[in-house]
């Protein structure tokens, strides 16, 4: 731990630099605190990627309407310009021309495609998982020489059987 001074007192912050969530710490480190209290799930980080997408696709489109008031007209327009951004459709008739309005999109774009990019790897591992659940488990290590005297005792007695003699179908 290392002591910071700020206002004239010492506080006590972790080497990491974060401060403890119950303690006014900022809004990020409240939300770190909040996602190691329960382990990620592949459900938990499509929700969490999902409220992340719609937070910056609506702060976006606000930002994007007060900043850039030459290109939208209005918080709709901000806001309409911010859905097809976050989705990547883009249909043209909205357009920043503006070096902040551009890295506002290109910020709302990047979230759109990770969303996009979680929910498919969500959808495959609850696929995966669901395979896995249907498969028969194999033998434990401690099974496994019954196991394989029984699959042994059970070829022996196929052998057994082939060898017999069989009567000619001409007899």
């Amino acid at each position: 731990m290392r002591a910071v001074r700020t206002a004239g007192q010492a506080d006590v912050v972790p080497a990491g630099g974060q401060r403890d969530p119950g303690s006014g710490a900022p809004a990020a480190g409240r939300l770190v605190a909040a996602l190691r209290r329960r382990p990620l799930t592949a459900r938990r980080a499509a929700l969490i990627i999902a409220n992340y997408t719609v937070l910056v696709t609506f702060a976006g489109g606000l930002v994007a309407s007060l900043a850039d008031r030459k290109d939208f007209d209005s918080l709709g327009e901000g806001l309409w310009w911010a859905l097809q951004t976050v989705t990547t459709v883009g249909y043209g008739d909205v357009v920043p021309s503006s070096g902040t309005g551009r890295v506002i999109g290109a910020f709302v774009m990047i979230s759109g495609i990770a969303f996009l990019t979680v929910i498919t790897a969500a959808v495959t591992a609850s696929l995966i998982e669901a395979a896995r659940r249907r498969q028969p488990t194999p033998p434990d290590r401690e099974q496994l020489p019954e196991f394989m005297r029984e699959v042994s005792a059970r070829l022996s007695a196929i052998e057994a059987r082939l060898d017999e003699p069989r009567p000619r179908a001409d007899e």
